[in-house]
């Protein structure tokens, strides 16, 4: 099967769909807010490639220098949000695009690429398992259960790693705390509305973080700057459906027990 694929740039991210949220109309402002994170972030090499289709199948991936994640990866190239979903898993998608990414940072003369990930899968994160098999090895970890991940060319390269205040980051001991960015076009709509309907509902005190530029985000506690949500202190998810109303209490419970 052929498989067509479209780079997104300043010529063409108006008229182009980005995949996250196509049919979603009340993240309508957010999905806005998406393309115009990516217009921004076109002018440091980012790169978004997906599907030419109205899928979501889609790769982004930029220098680890300007990436907006809490990573010391010089001359690497970090991925960001890297998605096949439905019907179209299981078809060579995943590694055609991966392949897309190594042969951008081997004409770059980039040591190699880097992924944030979960110990476990979280959401809105690379399937850990899938790129491991591709030949990524874990070269740090967190006790939140953030682990990043390396592809690297030549074993001399130097060996990527969390910034250093991620494993003594302190945060508020009461109610939930938010980071998140427009990296994600569900994220500004569900901070804003959900999350703070959840946390009034429930009379929980929450401090909401907006990261703005890429400095902000890697000096953050944050390991993911898409949505990372702590509650008490703790981390509790890259989820951002736990913000509803629907789904709280089940994280709220499961952070006390």
């Amino acid at each position: 099967m052929k498989m067509s694929y479209l780079t997104l740039d300043s010529t063409n991210i108006t008229a182009e769909h980005i995949c996250c949220a196509i049919s979603d109309k009340k993240c309508a402002q957010s999905y806005a807010a998406k393309k115009q994170w990516l217009s921004q972030s076109f002018a440091h090499d980012y790169v978004f490639s997906r599907l030419d289709e109205r899928a979501k199948v889609f790769i982004e991936y930029g220098p680890a220098e300007t990436a907006w994640q809490p990573i010391d990866a010089d001359n690497y190239l970090a991925l960001g949000c890297f998605w096949v979903s439905g019907k179209y898993k299981q078809q060579g998608h995943g590694k055609a695009l991966l392949a897309q990414a190594i042969h951008a940072a081997k004409a770059q003369d980039k040591h190699g690429l880097v992924a944030i990930v979960g110990r476990k899968k979280f959401h809105f994160s690379s399937d850990t398992k899938w790129l491991l098999k591709q030949g990524f090895v874990e070269v740090d970890a967190l006790e939140s259960g953030f682990v990043l991940l390396a592809y690297a060319f030549d074993n001399n390269a130097p060996t990527p790693s969390f910034l250093k205040h991620l494993h003594t980051a302190k945060l508020p001991s009461q109610g939930c705390v938010v980071y998140y960015s427009n990296r994600c076009p569900f994220s500004e709509y569900h901070v804003q509305n959900s999350l703070v309907e959840s946390c009034r509902n429930r009379q929980i005190e929450l401090t909401v973080i907006k990261l703005e530029s890429n400095e902000q985000a890697m000096l953050s506690p944050a390991p993911s700057s898409i949505f990372s949500l702590f509650y008490e202190g703790r981390f509790v998810t890259t989820d951002i459906s736990a913000c509803m109303d629907s789904r709280f209490d089940k994280i709220v419970l499961n952070m006390k027990s």
